[in-house]
């Protein structure tokens, strides 16, 4: 079984070496693209691979399916700079690739999140997922989107391996801001670009404080103390941004002025 490694960087200098580290001795090969760092990313990754491709920036899900496009493995293993599978992960993947490919019956594996926010690791929240990120090669790719790719794989059953997928989501909270932002805005261009439609400020706002309830509350947020507040705090502004951006997008389309009070 012959385990490909596919990871997107983009001015990760800081944190991509504890990447590589964690999943060097389980790869058999590391396929790297980078959209245009100007930091020394490409420097470090060359330490661990030579399959390494800098290129444009197309959106998150068109360079994911590049990585893909390289990959000769029968599994890959779909992973970011600011993640790293902590030792008991790490096994699990090297038991798995020691048993017999045909014997293995799940098409995938899901990896369970173990989310590092402020110097705090969060157990509740959002934080608690478990993202689909090892799977068969084959039948494997991503939608083209932006933001928030889709990932489609062959039907079949899905496994969850021992372990957790560290994830080191922001340098500090001025970076947990810029890519809330980010993403907010990405995130409506998308909708819009579907095809929907926000014609209810009120709604927005309902959207925000739903989102802080079900994070904070519903899936027990409350639990990771002080930053697990400031967490759910942060999802509900992003939603709020997501759906107050594709409010003003459905506005400017009616061409309505956005100052005469009509909501």
């Amino acid at each position: 079984m012959k385990l490909s490694v596919c990871l997107i960087t983009m001015n990760e200098a800081d944190r991509v070496e504890r990447c590589l580290e964690s999943i060097k001795d389980i790869a058999d090969e590391i396929i790297v693209f980078d959209s245009g760092s100007v930091d020394d990313t490409v420097s470090i990754v060359k330490r661990y691979t030579s399959l390494v491709w800098q290129t444009d920036w197309p959106g998150f899900g068109a360079q994911r399916q590049r990585t893909l496009d390289k990959a000769t493995g029968d599994w890959v293993l779909i992973i970011d700079a600011d993640e790293a599978p902590d030792e008991t992960l790490q096994n699990s993947i090297s038991r798995l690739k020691q048993r017999n490919d045909a014997d293995i019956e799940e098409v995938g594996f899901k990896l369970q999140w173990a989310v590092i926010r402020h110097g705090k690791r969060l157990k509740y929240g959002r934080s608690a997922r478990a993202p689909l990120r090892l799977l068969r090669r084959e039948g494997t790719w991503y939608h083209p989107d932006q933001v928030h790719e889709r990932l489609n794989h062959k039907a079949g059953k899905i496994g969850k391996l021992p372990g957790y997928l560290l994830h080191f989501t922001s340098r500090d909270f001025g970076h947990a801001l810029d890519k809330n932002a980010k993403y907010a805005w990405l995130g409506s261009q998308r909708n819009f670009a579907r095809g929907k439609r926000n014609k209810s400020l009120a709604l927005v706002c309902l959207r925000a404080l739903w989102t802080f309830f079900l994070i904070y509350i519903i899936r027990g947020g409350i639990l990771d103390g002080r930053i697990g507040f400031i967490v759910a705090m942060n999802y509900a502004m992003g939603n709020f941004n997501k759906h107050v951006g594709l409010w003003l997008l459905s506005q400017q389309e009616k061409g309505r002025f956005l100052d005469d009070d009509k909501g």
